[in-house]
């Protein structure tokens, strides 16, 4: 059978290449794909990016199943549509995807429904959006209502900085439309952690667990960027922690979504704040896999997705189980020169090392031009390992980033210096 995977980041590279190791699985195409999926075996590149097109190309070629990796088409309704021409497709509809592609739904979803998360207001209006700060004082998070590619949040160390962002969002337009709404909430203290799990409309099955890294600099400094690498498990999530999640989050967010007449298939990430006593606020939704967090997590999935996928599409996700290698895996981010802000594009890429069982690297921001690959985006690669401890995981990973070379190559060098702290 065929499949079809949407998208053109690293996330949708790991997604193509696992469900390509299914049995049942002829052929995974990829609409439109990177460097990476151009040349990974068993997937092949579609340059299609319309939604209407989609739909024709995968009726046309019989496609079984197409999961769709990125936020935007999904706020844009591609599931909607692939069900009215009666396909096959993984992913929430547009009226779900609002827990991911509006903050202020989200919240107000949240506090509806009792969800733990940050106290917060909603602004259109600048000088609005000012006073607040001005009465709750800093640290402060101002965060874009929409879709802004991991670029919409800003935590604020002082008042000034929250007034900077505000004035930049409302009044500069820097995000155009995703910012011209923001949302102010508390500066919630603890570690962060990544939960993700598939949901049927009525029941999740959780996947493993792991921690992304944001700041684009060692020792979380610098600006947020779409995250600079993630490790699986994650060890702050502890498995009475994950009990509270799955109940106090996780359950009531997809009894509330059925409650609300909208319910919920796709996959599902909620990003996490757990303080010192192992409570846990929810920061955020997602309504697809995390990029990076899906390349590490998907690297220990013994399971064969294909099947957990038919599950869900079956709304039967309570009777599916997955499997999991019980290394630890870790993921680092090669990034562009600029990045975040204005990455640099059209740099030759050197030195990838030839996949192997215990690391791999998947491609992001790349394509092929006149038979080089070189860089197309701002996450460029993501070098993927695994290994019996996190320091033997890293390790391989490091090693194999030194024999990468592009003009202004940036990474992190301290991926997973949490979990390390904590071993």
């Amino acid at each position: 059978m065929k499949l079809l995977v949407v998208g053109s980041g690293g996330r949708e590279h790991a997604l193509a290449w696992t469900l390509a190791q299914s049995p049942r699985v002829q052929k995974v195409f990829v609409a439109p794909g990177n460097g990476g999926t151009a040349t990974e075996p068993g997937l092949e590149n579609v340059p299609l990016a319309a939604i209407p097109t989609l739909v024709a190309f995968a009726k046309r070629e019989n496609v079984y199943l197409t999961v769709v990796g990125p936020e935007a088409p999904l706020a844009a309704g591609i599931v909607d549509q692939f069900r009215a021409a009666g396909l096959r497709v993984f992913g929430p509809t547009r009226a779900a995807a609002q827990l991911e592609s509006s903050k202020d739904f989200a919240k107000r979803f949240m506090v509806r429904h009792s969800i733990p998360t940050a106290r917060h207001a909603t602004f259109t209006s600048a000088s609005e959006a000012r006073a607040y700060v001005e009465r709750e004082g800093a640290p402060i998070v101002v965060k874009a209502d929409g879709l802004a590619a991991g670029k919409g949040v800003v935590v604020a160390a002082t008042v000034e900085e929250a007034r900077a962002a505000i004035d930049s969002m409302l009044l500069g337009q820097r995000l155009g439309e995703a910012g011209a709404r923001v949302v102010i909430e508390e500066c919630l203290v603890g570690e962060e952690a990544s939960f993700i799990v598939l949901c049927d409309g009525a029941h999740a099955l959780p996947l493993a667990t792991s921690q992304d890294h944001k700041r684009l600099l060692d020792g979380d400094l610098g600006p947020n960027t779409g995250g600079m690498g993630a490790y699986s498990p994650a060890p702050v999530i502890t498995p009475e922690i994950h009990a509270r999640v799955m109940r106090e989050v996780i359950q009531p967010t997809l009894q509330g979504m059925a409650k609300d007449g909208i319910p919920y298939s796709g996959f599902l990430y909620a990003g996490l704040m757990i303080d010192a006593n192992g409570n846990a606020k929810t920061l955020e939704f997602n309504c697809r896999l995390g990029d990076p967090e899906t390349q590490p997590i998907l690297v220990r999935l013994k399971s064969d997705l294909l099947g957990v996928l038919d599950h869900a599409l079956a709304g039967t996700l309570d009777r599916a189980a997955t499997e999991w290698d019980r290394r630890t895996s870790i993921g680092v981010v090669l990034a562009a020169h600029g990045y975040p802000e204005e990455p640099r594009k059209g740099d030759p890429i050197a030195g990838l090392p030839a996949a192997n069982p215990d690391c791999r690297v998947f491609h992001a921001g790349t394509r092929i031009e006149a038979g080089r690959l070189v860089t197309h985006g701002g996450r460029v690669l993501c070098v993927t390992a695994l290994g019996d401890s996190l320091r033997v995981a890293r390790s391989r990973a490091y090693e194999a980033i030194a024999q990468i070379r592009f003009d202004g190559m940036q990474y992190r060098k301290d991926i997973g210096h949490r979990g390390l702290k904590r071993h």
